[in-house]
């Protein structure tokens, strides 16, 4: 029996083991079983978001040149600049001339305590009103370089200015007894149309010459030979006489390079503008009483007045800066309302068009020309 029992359990031991074998064998994955899962990301596209460009801002239409009634009708305003968005950053500059500013050029010829022996000459008393006048109205006296570069970059100048231009070879006295009190109690400068013929004597040379080395005189040449008036008629030989010859004489005796020329008798031409040119003058000054000038604004005419036949027309030529106006001496006591009124006029209408000309640098030149500087 102990047999029997003896061999039963050895058998339940076998069978026991056999099973947890088995258990074992099916609990083990063989390296052929192994499923590797990789994650997987999922990535959804989004479309990249369409910015519409901006509509590109349409420039506002430049105003119109200022116009007047108080000048003749034949006598319209001509500019002379043709880059727009460089004249309105000059215009608009805070540290230029302000809008409205003028300049009254005016023409002297011989001043006389007597009779007046010439046309363009003025009473000494006749004189010194004017002067007062203008002191009065708050004009101020500017020289040459100071007009030049008003109007060619709207430099500042006083907004009320003149210019006093006396053609013709003076004495020392002249000026000094005539003209000096201004500069001394004033500043006032006088410009002078400077003959530089042959023969003219070493004292009234020197005398000159210290005139201009004090800064109260500012000689511009007015040719070499008195009484020649140039014209398309003059030959090509006369009209380099009468302008490099005024360089080389300048040169020699004022040591300084001359920027004007005062058209002799009040002649002109294509030919002598353009010659001129040539020769790097920059300003040319006519006989023609058109009204007062502003930076890229002189009034010319471009036909022949029957009323005024002495009065060359002067647009066509196309070079406003050298066929700049001046009054005569007997006008300027009669014109001085009339000028401070074009004035006025001349601000309010510039200021009432100044945002749109801002607005038009803005979208069109201040890419290229950058900002307007501010006072």
């Amino acid at each position: 029996m102990s047999n029997k029992n003896s061999a039963m359990k050895k058998i339940r031991t076998f069978l026991a083991v056999a099973f947890m074998l088995a258990s074992c064998q099916s609990a083990t994955v063989t390296p052929a079983a192994v499923v590797e899962t990789e994650a997987v990301a999922v990535v959804t596209e989004i479309p990249p978001t369409v910015i519409p460009p901006t509509a590109a801002l349409t420039p506002p239409q430049l105003p119109a040149v200022f116009q007047t009634t108080l000048l003749n009708p034949l006598d319209t305003p001509h500019t002379y600049i043709k880059d727009s968005c460089q004249y309105l950053k000059n215009k608009w500059d805070g540290t230029h001339a302000k809008p409205g500013t003028l300049v009254m050029i005016i023409m002297i010829k011989g001043i006389y305590k007597g009779p007046i022996e010439e046309a363009g000459g003025i009473n000494y008393n006749t004189l010194k009103k004017l002067m007062d006048e203008l002191h009065k109205q708050n004009f101020e006296a500017i020289n040459t370089e100071q007009l030049l570069a008003f109007m060619e970059r709207n430099e500042y100048i006083p907004p009320r200015s003149v210019m006093l231009i006396q053609d013709g070879n003076r004495q020392y006295d002249n000026f000094s007894e005539h003209l000096g009190g201004y500069w001394k109690d004033w500043g006032w400068p006088v410009v002078n149309g400077w003959v530089s013929q042959s023969n003219i004597s070493e004292t009234l040379w020197k005398d000159n010459i210290a005139l201009e080395t004090d800064g109260f005189v500012d000689h511009q040449p007015s040719g070499v030979m008195f009484g020649v008036q140039l014209s398309d008629d003059s030959s090509d030989a006369i009209i380099n006489r009468e302008l490099q010859g005024s360089l080389d004489a300048f040169d020699e005796r004022f040591h300084k390079k001359p920027i004007a020329f005062i058209w002799p008798g009040g002649g002109f031409g294509q030919k002598p503008v353009d010659a001129a040119r040539k020769l790097e003058y920059q300003l040319g000054f006519t006989s023609n009483s058109r009204g007062p000038v502003m930076y890229n604004w002189v009034p010319l005419a471009d036909e022949s007045d029957p009323d005024r036949p002495s009065f060359i027309p002067e647009g066509k030529i196309e070079d406003p800066l050298m066929t700049l106006p001046r009054y005569w001496p007997s006008e300027v006591l009669v014109e001085i309302d009339d000028v401070r009124a074009i004035s006025k006029q001349a601000t309010a209408y510039e200021e009432a068009n100044r945002e749109t000309e801002l607005q038009y640098y803005k979208i069109v030149c201040a890419p290229s020309y950058g900002e307007i500087p501010a006072p």
